[in-house]
C-alpha cells in the first residue's frame, strides 16, 4: 500500500469485506521480516504481500536445491544453486505493486529484527527461536515461528506482553429494531423481531430513535435479555416518551490478550497426537543438533529423545507411532502441507499488522498422517518431486503423473489448487492430463488472491493464463484450458465418455447450484469429487468418495433469503430492502423494458402473443413500457432524460409514498384496535426535492445517463448544466386516489394478480396500436444494461447506493455508503487469500488419499475453518445412506410407496424393484395384465440413472418390451421386475419425488 495510507478499492475490492478499512490502513504502515524461502516461506510471503502490507523482506542464506521444487513454485530447474530470496524477490513483488518487497541474503540478527513490527521465522532451529522471540517479546516486535516437516506442521504466536484485539471475530454486529421502549426503571426495550446474538452483559448503542432521543446520544448501554425479543436497558424514566422507530445494534469492544502457551487442536480426534507433536517437534531439533541431518531409519532414536522430554512435561498419552511416522517422513516438504500451515501463518501476521481478529493463542499442531501409504517409501531420485518422493515413494510419484483430473472453476480456489498440482506433478506423467474450465475472464479486483494472475493480464480467459501459468511453474504439466460453463448444455462436451476417462474431479466454485450440478455428474459416473469454498475467512472442503462417503447432494432452500415483494414494495425496514428494491429497479427500467422493446421489434407478433399469454395484468404493464419507448415518450435528447429522471424521482419518492399514507394514513388502527404502523411496517414520509441535496442530484445524474444510455443518448456528469436543464422540467400535480388498492401480503398480490381487475379497453387499445410494427424498427433498437457492480464509471453503483438510500430516507430506515451497498447489491463473497490457500491445502491432501486409493472412510477427512479465531476442524466425513432394494424396501402393489430426499442405492450389479402380486384369493388377478402407475415408474426413471422406455421387464411367463412411462407387469407370476440398464455398482443421489398414489390393483 501506498505511505499516503490510501487504499486501493479496486484492487483490493473482496478484501475489503473482510478486514475492512481501519485494519488495512493499519496494515499499510507494517513492515513485515519473513525468514526463510523454501516451500513455507514463499505461502506466507505470497499470501501478506497479496494481502497489502507496507513492505516485506524476505531472507535466506541457502541455495535452491532439487528439494525445494516439489513446494517452492518460483524456483525453476535453471534457479538451482541460486540464492531463494533473490530469485524469488522480483517474482513476489510482481504480486502486488503496493507493496515493498526487498532481500536479504544476510543471516539474521537483532540490529535487523528491530526495522519490523513483525517476524516470521520459517525453517529455523530450536536455539533461534528461542533467541530471537526472547528478543522480540521484550521490544515489542510481533513473533510467528512457522514449521513443516513432511505430513506434520507447527505454528507458534507470542505477539508481547500485551495485544489490544479491536474486533476479536469479525462478525457484523446483530442489530435489532425497536418495537417499545418504556420510561421504567430499568427501560425495557420490545423488539419488532428476534434478538438473535444478543446476550447479558454485551452493549447495545441505540440509532434512529423518534421521542426518546436521549439514547441516540447516549453512547453503549450494557443489557439484560428479558425474553426472545426484549431486553432491559438503563434508567429511562428521566427520558422523553418514546414515539417510533430506532434501532439496537450490539457494539463490539475491544480486547486486551496476555499471551499464555495454550495448545490450539486442529482434528479432535487426534489431540494425543498433537500433544505427542509438542514434544516431537522439540525432539527434532534436538536429533538435527547432534546428528547434523533430519533422520532417516532413525525412527527410535526419535522416541527416545521424545521419551526423554516427557520426563518433564509428563504426557499421559503419548504417541509412538506419531513420533516414528515424523522420523520417516521428516526430511518431506510437501506443497499441500505448506499451503494449509502456510495460510494460516499468514492470517496471524495480518492480525499482528491490524488488531482485527483474535490471534492465536499460542501453538497449534497439524498432522495428515493418515495420508501415508501403507508400503514403504523411497528415497528421492534427483527429480524435482524429491521432497515428496521421500515421503510417498517413487511409484506413488509416477501414479501421480498419470491421473486424469478435471478442474472446475479458475477463481482463487483453483488458481491455489493449480499451483498444488503443478508442485506434486498431478496429471504431469505420460498419460496424465488436467483439464481446466473457467467461463470468466480476469478483472481487476481478481489480482488480490488469484495470484497466477498479474495486471497485463485483464480482460483474457482465466483458464487460458492459468494454464499458462502452472505450465512455467513445471514444464511437465499436461493441462488444457476450456471456458465452457458446465450445464445441462454442456454435457456434449463433458459427457460419458470426457467422465468415464477422468480420474477424478475438483470443484473451485462459487455458488451452490453449480456444485450440486457437478456433483450430480460425478455420482452419476461414480467418480470422486473434491470441493472447496471460502467465505471471507472461514473456509471448508468435502471429499467425495463413490460408495464410501456421502456426497455434496442437492441444494438446500432458504426461505429466510427470500423478500417478501409486498415488503420490497410498500413495507421496507432494513438497507438489505432497499438494496434489493433499488436493485429491482434498474433491471426494470434499464435492462427487461429495453429487452422487451427489442424482442418486440424483431418478432412483432409473435411477441404480442407470448407477452398477453403472460397474464393480461403483465401484459398490461409490459406493453405500456414498449408504446412508450416506441412512440411519443421516446426521448429525443439528453434535456428529456433528465425530464424522466426528474419526474420518476418524484413518483416514487414523493406520489408512491403519498398514495400509500393516503391508504394507510400515519394513525391508521388495525381491525384488533393496533397501529397499523408498528412492528416492521414503518410509516414513510415523502421526500421534496432539493437540488441542494447530493444525495438528490447523485440520483438524476446516474438515473438519466442510463436512461440516455439505453436509447443511445450520449449523456454528462457536468452537475451544473443538469440543474439548469432542471430548472426547466415540469413536474405533474399529484392527487393521490381512493380507488387504490395497497397489498398487504404476496398472497393479496397473487390474488389480485388473477382477478380479472385491469383496464381491459386499454389493454386492446395498446394491442391495436403495437400489432403494425414502426417502419423504422432498425433505428428503435434499445440497448440494454447488464448490472456491473465492479465498473465505477457506468453508473451502475451510483444508481443503486443513490435509489437505495433515498428509499431509506422515505422509511427512516439507516443509509448504507457505497462500500456496505455494493456487498449487498452486488451479492458479493467476501474473499481473502490466506483463507483460500488454506482450504486448496486441504483439499490436495485429500487427493493424495484419492490417488493411493484408500479404501477406509476414516482415513478421509471434511474441514471447517475460521482463521478469524483460529478454528480448524477436521473430522470423519458421513458414510452414505444405504437402501437395499429388495422385496421389502420397495414399491409393491396396493401400497403407497414414500421415497424423499438423496438416497444411496448400491449394488455389484443392476438390480431389480420387484412389484408383488395381490394376496391370493383375490378374483382377477390371472385374467390380464397390470400396469405400473406412472408416478411408480416416474420415482424409477428419476432415481435409476440410464433408464429409459426400451428396458425389459420380465417375468416367469415371458418378457416383454416397455413403452415410454408404461411398464407391464404380468399377473400369471408370483412377480415381476423393474430392472435398468445401469453400470454395475452404480451409485445414485437424486432427489426422489414422493409417490402418494398406490399401484393400481386390478
Amino acid at each position: 500500500m501506498s505511505e499516503s495510507n490510501d487504499i486501493d478499492e479496486g484492487f483490493y475490492s473482496r478484501q475489503l469485506y473482510v478486514l475492512g478499512h481501519e485494519a488495512m490502513r493499519r496494515m499499510g504502515t507494517a513492515a513485515v521480516l519473513i525468514a526463510g524461502m523454501r516451500g513455507l516461506g514463499v505461502e506466507i510471503a505470497k499470501n501478506v504481500i497479496l494481502s497489502g502490507v507496507k513492505s516485506v523482506t524476505v531472507q535466506d542464506e541457502g541455495l535452491a536445491q532439487w528439494m525445494d521444487l516439489s513446494s517452492q513454485f518460483f524456483l525453476q530447474v535453471s534457479h538451482l544453486g541460486q540464492n531463494r530470496a533473490l530469485i524469488s524477490q522480483p517474482q513476489l513483488s510482481a504480486l502486488n505493486p503496493h507493496v515493498c518487497v526487498s532481500a536479504h541474503t544476510g543471516k539474521l540478527n537483532e540490529k535487523l529484527l528491530l526495522q519490523f513490527q513483525v517476524v516470521v521465522l520459517t525453517d529455523s532451529s530450536l536455539e533461534d527461536q528461542q533467541r530471537f522471540g526472547a528478543f522480540c517479546h521484550s521490544n515489542g516486535i510481533k513473533f510467528i515461528v512457522a514449521d513443516t516437516k513432511g505430513l506434520c506442521g507447527q505454528l507458534f504466536c507470542d505477539f508481547g506482553k500485551e495485544f489490544e484485539v479491536l474486533d476479536p471475530d469479525g462478525e457484523t454486529p446483530p442489530s435489532v429494531m425497536i418495537d417499545n421502549i418504556t420510561k421504567t426503571d430499568p427501560g425495557v426495550v420490545k423488539c419488532s423481531e428476534p434478538v438473535n446474538g444478543f446476550v447479558d452483559g454485551c452493549s447495545v448503542s441505540f440509532s434512529e430513535v423518534c421521542g426518546m432521543k436521549e439514547l441516540n446520544e447516549y453512547g453503549p448501554v450494557e443489557i439484560k435479555v428479558l425474553g426472545p425479543d426484549s431486553f432491559s436497558i438503563c434508567d429511562t424514566s428521566g427520558f422523553s416518551a418514546y414515539e417510533k422507530c430506532g434501532v439496537a445494534t450490539e457494539v463490539k469492544n475491544s480486547k486486551t490478550l496476555t499471551f499464555v502457551k495454550l495448545l490450539v487442536y486442529t482434528d479432535h480426534g487426534k489431540i494425543s497426537n498433537h500433544q505427542t507433536l509438542h514434544l516431537a517437534f522439540q525432539a527434532l531439533h534436538g536429533f538435527v543438533k547432534q546428528e547434523g541431518r533430519l533422520p532417516e531409519s532413525d525412527a527410535e532414536l526419535l522416541v527416545a529423545l521424545v521419551k526423554e522430554l516427557n520426563k518433564v512435561y509428563k504426557l499421559e498419552q503419548l504417541d509412538e507411532e506419531v513420533v516414528r511416522s515424523l522420523s520417516l517422513t521428516a526430511r518431506g516438504d510437501l506443497a499441500p502441507i505448506n499451503a494449509f500451515i502456510g495460510g494460516l501463518a499468514a492470517q496471524e501476521v495480518l492480525k499482528a499488522c491490524s488488531g482485527k481478529f483474535s490471534p492465536l493463542q499460542q501453538c497449534l499442531y497439524f498432522d495428515a498422517l493418515e495420508c501415508l501409504p501403507e508400503d514403504n517409501q523411497e528415497d528421492g531420485d534427483g527429480s524435482r518431486y524429491d521432497g515428496q518422493a521421500v515421503v510417498f515413494g517413487s511409484a506413488f510419484q509416477e501414479k501421480l503423473g498419470k491421473q486424469r483430473y478435471f478442474l472446475v472453476g479458475a477463481g482463487a480456489i483453483g488458481c491455489e489448487l493449480l499451483k498444488n498440482f503443478a508442485l506434486i506433478g498431478l496429471g504431469a506423467g505420460q498419460g496424465g492430463h488436467i483439464t481446466v474450465t473457467d467461463m470468466d475472464s480476469i478483472e481487476r479486483s481478481n489480482l488480490n488472491r488469484q495470484f497466477l494472475f498479474r495486471s497485463q493480464d485483464i480482460g483474457r480467459q482465466k483458464s487460458e493464463v492459468a494454464a499458462q501459468a502452472v505450465r512455467a511453474m513445471n514444464p511437465s504439466m499436461n493441462i488444457t484450458a476450456h471456458q465452457n460453463c458446465l450445464d445441462p448444455d454442456s454435457e456434449k462436451v463433458y459427457g460419458y465418455h470426457f467422465f468415464m476417462g477422468l480420474d477424478g474431479v475438483a470443484a473451485a466454485l462459487d455458488n451452490v447450484e453449480a456444485r450440486v450440478y457437478l456433483d450430480s455428474r460425478c455420482v452419476h459416473h461414480q467418480r470422486p469429487l473434491l470441493d472447496g469454498g471460502t467465505l471471507g475467512t472461514k473456509g471448508s472442503t468435502l471429499v467425495v468418495v463413490p460408495h464410501l462417503t456421502q456426497s455434496y447432494g442437492p441444494a438446500k432452500t432458504n426461505s429466510r433469503d427470500a423478500i417478501p415483494l409486498c415488503t420490497l414494495k410498500n413495507f421496507p425496514h432494513r438497507i438489505e430492502h432497499t438494496l434489493q428494491w433499488a436493485k429491482d429497479q434498474f433491471e426494470g427500467l434499464f435492462k427487461q423494458a429495453a429487452e422487451n422493446v427489442n424482442q418486440y421489434l424483431g418478432e412483432g407478433a409473435g411477441f404480442l402473443e407470448r407477452t398477453l399469454g403472460r397474464g393480461e395484468a403483465e401484459a398490461l404493464e409490459v406493453l405500456e413500457c414498449v408504446w412508450g419507448a416506441v412512440g411519443m415518450q421516446r426521448p429525443r435528447g439528453w434535456d428529456d432524460c433528465v425530464g424522466w429522471a426528474r419526474r420518476q424521482w418524484e413518483t416514487v419518492y414523493n406520489n408512491d409514498i403519498a398514495q400509500l399514507l393516503h391508504c394507510f394514513p400515519p394513525k391508521q388502527l388495525t381491525s384488533s384496535g393496533l397501529p397499523f404502523w408498528s412492528g416492521t411496517k414503518r410509516c414513510p414520509n415523502p421526500l421534496n426535492f432539493d437540488p441542494d441535496n447530493t444525495t438528490h442530484m447523485d440520483y438524476v445524474v446516474a438515473a438519466s445517463n442510463l436512461y440516455g444510455q439505453i436509447y443511445g443518448i450520449v449523456g454528462t456528469r457536468d452537475i451544473s448544466a443538469i440543474k439548469s436543464v432542471l430548472e426547466k422540467v415540469h413536474i405533474p400535480a399529484f392527487t393521490p386516489k381512493s380507488a387504490v388498492k395497497i397489498h398487504l401480503t404476496d398472497e393479496e398480490m397473487e390474488e389480485d394478480k388473477n382477478s380479472g381487475d385491469f383496464d381491459t379497453e386499454r389493454l386492446e387499445e395498446l394491442h391495436k396500436k403495437l400489432s403494425s410494427p414502426p417502419m423504422n424498427s432498425s433505428d428503435l433498437q434499445m440497448h440494454p444494461m447488464v448490472f456491473e457492480k465492479d465498473d465505477d464509471n457506468n453508473f451502475h453503483m451510483d444508481y443503486i447506493v443513490a435509489a437505495s438510500n433515498l428509499r431509506a430516507e422515505n422509511y427512516d430506515i439507516p443509509t448504507a455508503d457505497r462500500h456496505k451497498s455494493k456487498l449487498i447489491a452486488g451479492r458479493i463473497i467476501p474473499a481473502i487469500a490466506t483463507t483460500t490457500t488454506a482450504v486448496a491445502g486441504l483439499m490436495c491432501l485429500e487427493l493424495y488419499k484419492l490417488v493411493q486409493g484408500h479404501k477406509r472412510i476414516s482415513s478421509y477427512r471434511s474441514a471447517f475453518i475460521n482463521l478469524a479465531v483460529q478454528y480448524c476442524v477436521l473430522s470423519e466425513p458421513l458414510g452414505p445412506r444405504r437402501f437395499t432394494v429388495s422385496d421389502r424396501s420397495a414399491p409393491q402393489v396396493g401400497q403407497t410407496a414414500v421415497m424423499n430426499g438423496s438416497e444411496h442405492i448400491t449394488g455389484t450389479r443392476p438390480q431389480c424393484i420387484k412389484a408383488t402380486d395381490c394376496k391370493a384369493g383375490e378374483k382377477g388377478l390371472c385374467s390380464k395384465k397390470r400396469t405400473l402407475s406412472v408416478p411408480h415408474l416416474r420415482w424409477i426413471l428419476e432415481v435409476m440413472p440410464g433408464l429409459s422406455g426400451n428396458m425389459e421387464q420380465r417375468s416367469r411367463s415371458g418378457t416383454w418390451r416397455t413403452k415410454p412411462n408404461k411398464m407391464c407387469v404380468s399377473s400369471s407370476g408370483v412377480w415381476g421386475a423393474v430392472g435398468w440398464r445401469g453400470v454395475p455398482g452404480d451409485v445414485v443421489t437424486r432427489p426422489a419425488p414422493p409417490i402418494t398414489n398406490p399401484l393400481p390393483v386390478p
